[in-house]
């Protein structure tokens, strides 16, 4: 299964976590769309800086585990 799931996102950590912001940005938009109060009672608005940072350094690490050559002068 695990596999199957690997083949989906072509072997790549950096597809699977867009993925995965987009359907986390579907569901919150979806919440918000419904009732903005419902969204702050599981998240607090204070946490929302420590989960952008979050997902840019496992973004950043999940391109470089990929391509060892990024940010690195030719």
């Amino acid at each position: 299964m695990w596999s199957k799931i690997k083949d989906f996102f072509l072997h790549s950590e950096t597809i699977f976590l867009a993925r995965l912001q987009v359907f986390v940005g579907v569901v919150v938009a979806t919440f918000l769309s419904l009732d903005p109060s419902l969204f702050q009672t599981y998240v607090p608005t204070k946490w929302l800086p420590v989960y952008m940072l979050a997902v840019g350094v496992l973004t950043e690490y999940a391109r470089k585990r990929n391509d060892p050559n990024i940010g690195k002068a030719p």
